[in-house]
């Protein structure tokens, strides 16, 4: 299967569809195909918490608010090595190497699995004391033990659907990784009520129908890779195994741990945030805790398309990395920027709108209200600068600069949460609201600092890229 004689008659719009055409529109259309599906699952998340909350159970409420952070912190970590091996593959298939981008997924998806395969025998075996260190007692501890569990079955299964979807956006497909998240969500959105509601089943309900959704992705996945291995390669593609065998696992370890594990690294910042966020709410009560989980949700509905922009500009900039065409680079950054702050400004203006109305929609009262119309009517601001970190990072990991991405991420984590949270409660004598401050204000120092240094970064390989002898 030489990829050389497989694909050197193709047109680079087939190979490489991000190194010709329309920016903007390339930038527009992956960021739709990224968001239908990202905004589903996101949507699902949403409900998932409302159909919950209507249990009228506050412990279960904060029960998944806790065991979510634990699941958010096994996607971070299979996000890494995802988008590590969806830019490998970017710029392989930038430079019309596709047996090596496909050799590269092959081990990610080895990696991947065996790494969800550990976390779930974690999670099996540690739920109880994993949720006890983030400040879970009681019920909420009993409650979110069960949900984990449930959910951490899936957990290999999740890493490889990552996999699959990254290195398909890496290939120019954004339509065909937007049909693993959707149906993950809409299998996930057609079950929750049936388990929680239909067959009583409450969060651990909520938990099968999550663990379905990711068998449904999974498989989703394994067919429309090999279909486009099908398309590349012709009839040797169309093998399963395929989708499994390296061509060479020593070549693609080297070529994919140096960028994976800053990129993996750098996501693992975000789960560890959120624990501490949650595990700080928790000491003042199950209710702010429950404020916190809402307000967390809330977010990645109102500005979830920005996760979607930062995987719609990354395969753009790394194909045309690989392709040395640094103008185009350049471009694609600016457009990311202005798209991001766009869209984070309009979902601010859309939450103020409805800071009045949110709380009593997940029962919330009293200072967990006041908690989250907080949120909505100002420190969601804060996210108009996370948003453009977002692309600042997806710039640093497609253009092997991915130890960059780690550095802000986990200084938006310590420096930009952890420290002006605890100086909000600690020193100044704020309350829960100190959370939310001081989140806001780091959010947004890191998030500038990053877009500036991510500028300087394509400047100087512009430079270097014209100083080439040309080939």
């Amino acid at each position: 299967m030489a990829t050389t004689d497989a694909t050197a008659d193709k047109p680079a719009e087939h190979v490489a569809p991000f190194t010709r055409g329309s920016i903007p529109r390339h930038l527009v259309f992956n960021t739709l195909m990224g968001a239908i599906g990202l905004m589903a699952l996101f949507l699902v998340d949403f409900a998932d918490l409302w159909f919950v909350s209507q249990l009228h159970d506050v412990d279960a409420t904060a029960g998944l608010g806790l065991a979510g952070a634990v699941g958010f912190f096994h996607l971070s970590l299979a996000l890494g090595l995802a988008i590590a091996a969806g830019a490998r593959v970017a710029i392989h298939t930038g430079q019309r190497d596709v047996e090596r981008a496909r050799s590269i997924t092959a081990t990610a998806l080895r990696i991947g699995m065996g790494m969800g395969l550990a976390f779930m025998l974690m999670t099996l075996l540690g739920a109880e004391p994993i949720l006890a260190m983030m400040g879970a007692e009681g019920r909420t501890l009993e409650l979110g033990a069960t949900y984990l569990r449930i959910i951490g079955i899936g957990f290999p299964l999740q890493a490889g659907t990552l996999v699959f979807s990254l290195a398909l956006r890496g290939y120019g497909m954004p339509a065909k990784s937007m049909t693993l998240t959707l149906t993950s969500a809409i299998v996930n959105a057609v079950l929750d009520p049936v388990f929680i509601f239909g067959l009583d089943m409450g969060l651990a309900g909520a938990g099968l129908a999550t663990l379905t959704a990711f068998v449904a992705s999974f498989l989703m996945g394994l067919f429309q890779l090999r279909h486009h291995y099908s398309r590349l390669f012709g009839a040797t593609g169309g093998r399963w195994s395929v989708l499994f065998r390296p061509k060479d696992r020593r070549a693609d370890m080297k070529a994919l741990l140096p960028m994976a594990i800053p990129i993996t690294l750098a996501h693992l910042a975000t789960p560890v945030m959120t624990g501490y966020m949650l595990a700080v709410a928790a000491r003042f009560g199950p209710d702010v805790a429950a404020a916190l989980t809402v307000v967390n949700r809330v977010a990645v509905v109102a500005f979830g398309i920005t996760f979607s922009l930062s995987g719609a500009v990354g395969p753009i900039i790394g194909q045309n990395f690989g392709a040395r065409l640094m103008a185009r680079v350049r471009h694609a950054y600016e457009a990311g920027l202005l798209f991001a702050t766009g869209y984070t400004l309009f979902g601010w203006l859309v939450l103020a709108l409805l800071a009045d109305r949110l709380p009593g929609a997940f029962g919330l009262s009293g200072d967990a209200a006041a908690l989250v119309r907080l949120f909505c009517t100002v420190t969601a601001g804060a996210w108009v600068f996370t948003g453009m970190q977002f692309v600042a990072q997806a710039a640093f990991n497609n253009l092997e600069n991915s130890r960059f991405s780690m550095i802000y991420n986990w200084g938006r984590a310590v420096l930009g949460t952890i420290v002006p949270v605890e100086i909000a409660i600690r020193i100044v004598g704020m309350d829960a609201a100190g959370i939310l401050w001081g989140a806001a204000i780091g959010w947004t120092v890191t998030g500038l600092l990053a877009v500036v240094h991510a500028w300087s970064i394509i400047r100087r390989l512009e430079r270097r890229v014209a100083a080439e002898p040309a080939a």
